[in-house]
């Protein structure tokens, strides 16, 4: 019997559920964000909270209002071809940090957006990746933190239209989807029609609690499958390269990484083992021994003393580091639990001296921001050494590991770099009309991209958010977060007798 803790809804919109009691948040205190100890937000987080959260919020509504992305210098929306026709990723992709942060107008004016106008019958070329962390998981979290049925219901529906993509010879998804007709296809980018290991291999998570919310197995076979697949083909010194076949089932090219194109496959291993309280051996099995690997070829130090993950190209290293890679601190850091008890320090160390390297990506910049890649040859150290590598468009990843490494070591300096991250977005980023990415991260003369990623609403702001508030808001303890910050809830395990002692949970 498996039960989601706290999944059922409230019974009104003035009761918040089991689950967001269980995150730390009380109506009495406006959900604002405060932890249950009920301690006052520091200035610091209030400003994240009241200032920088609503200054982005409000001028995408006042701008860009159902459009995907804001536009600040030319104070027009973006839609991109991502999504599929679908509309409104800002919106989806905000609820859940509007809600922690308490701006309940913002959220509720979300809400009713989602009601009313989040039209799911559309055409056009969808990533299936990019649909289910923002779509998929946006729309699961704010149904779990908040109980209402509406947000079930669309999610629901938005699963069922992502699962032509699986109709392969083997089971592995291809990349694009059109959602009105159900026909996929790979990325025409992408190596003799292969389908991406970062793309493929974050599903799993969203699609636990797509079967979990619908009581269909369907969605936890799919992902099993894609598991069972890569489980058979040989791994080349036992990593995983990040092209694959979705016809043959066999690697298209031996390229490695755990920046851009391989990055969330590994954290979604981890996070399936804690996700299921910690029963899915099969998720912990490969993810310690993706590690191994990892460790074992990818893991370096350079000459300054600085350890970093480099690429691997058919055996040969290429000593460059992606800002995506920068996840894998904290990643690192929350599985060092759970691996051989005598590795624990070890693995907190790594994810300390992988963090510390992409610190110092931004403290040697002119703006205290990092770069799109730094790397380490011809004598550079985490600095990015060609122009097409300099720019910085609002990413998540660095502040993301400061975040996981704060709640995992307390040590003040995560909060402390937290801060400058945060006076370099306010110095550099910010404009007249919102939060923009920048060229150039190598001057303070910045020309800015035009564009207020989603990702920024949903991860970036909420990271720093979580970095100055309680342990007890959205405990590690209760909450997984998706490769979007979705956090959802850990399913735990419960036999009948409790299950029926709790009306609030529902069982499957």
């Amino acid at each position: 019997m498996v039960a989601v803790t706290a999944r059922e809804p409230k019974p009104s919109g003035d009761q918040p559920t089991a689950a967001a009691q269980q995150a730390g948040l009380s109506s009495e205190e406006g959900r604002g964000g405060v932890g249950s100890s009920g301690a006052e937000p520091s200035p610091r987080k209030a400003l994240l909270g009241g200032q920088m959260m609503k200054f982005a919020w409000d001028n995408y509504k006042r701008y860009a209002w159902g459009k995907n992305e804001l536009r600040p210098l030319t104070r027009n929306g973006h839609i991109g071809n991502m999504f599929g026709g679908l509309r409104g990723a800002s919106i989806i992709d905000s609820l859940d940090t509007l809600y922690i942060m308490g701006l309940m107008e913002e959220y509720n004016d979300a809400k009713e957006w989602v009601q009313n106008s989040l039209d799911l019958n559309s055409n056009g070329e969808a990533s299936l990746f990019e649909v289910n962390i923002r779509y998929v998981g946006g729309l699961l979290s704010a149904f779990y933190l908040t109980g209402e049925e509406m947000f079930k219901r669309k999610v629901l529906e938005l699963g069922e239209k992502l699962l032509p993509a699986f109709n392969t010879p083997t089971g592995i998804p291809r990349g694009v989807i059109n959602l009105g007709s159900g026909t996929s296809w790979s990325w025409g980018w992408a190596s003799a029609g292969s389908s991406i290991l970062a793309e493929f291999g974050t599903l799993h998570l969203e699609f636990v609690h797509l079967t979990e919310l619908s009581g269909n197995p369907v969605y936890t076979n799919k992902v099993m499958n894609i598991r069972k697949v890569l489980n058979k083909i040989e791994k080349p010194h036992g990593l995983y390269p990040n092209f694959l076949s979705p016809v043959s089932g066999n690697w298209v090219q031996h390229h490695v990484s755990i920046g851009g194109l391989g990055d969330s496959f590994y954290e979604y291993l981890i996070k399936s083992y804690l996700m299921s309280d910690k029963t899915d051996e099969d998720a912990k099995k490969m993810y310690y021994n993706a590690l191994e690997a990892i460790e074992a070829n990818l893991v370096q130090k350079s000459p300054g003393g600085l350890t970093y993950m480099a690429e691997w190209r058919g055996g040969i290293l290429d000593h460059k580091m992606g800002h995506l890679a920068c996840f894998s601190g904290g990643m690192v850091g929350i599985g060092a639990d759970d691996g051989p008890p005598e590795k624990r320090q070890h693995f907190l160390d790594l994810a300390a001296k992988i963090t510390h390297t992409c610190h110092e990506s931004y403290d040697r910049s002119a703006t205290k921001l990092g770069p799109e890649a730094f790397r380490f040859d011809s004598g550079a150290e985490a600095t990015a050494t060609r122009l097409s590598d300099r720019y910085y468009i609002l990413r998540p990843e660095v502040v993301e590991s400061y975040m996981y490494m704060w709640r995992l070591t307390h040590d003040p300096k995560y909060r402390e770099w937290g801060w400058e991250a945060v006076e370099a977005l306010e110095q550099h980023c910010r404009v007249e009309s919102g939060f923009s990415g920048i060229r150039d991260v190598y001057t303070t003369t910045v020309g800015h991209d035009n564009m207020q990623q989603s990702f920024f609403l949903s991860e970036t702001l909420k990271y720093l958010y979580l970095l100055f508030s309680d342990d007890d808001l959205l405990s590690l303890d209760d909450w997984v977060f998706n490769t979007e910050a979705h956090p959802l809830p850990i399913v735990r395990k419960s036999c009948l007798q409790d299950t029926a002692a709790q009306p609030q949970t529902a069982t499957s």
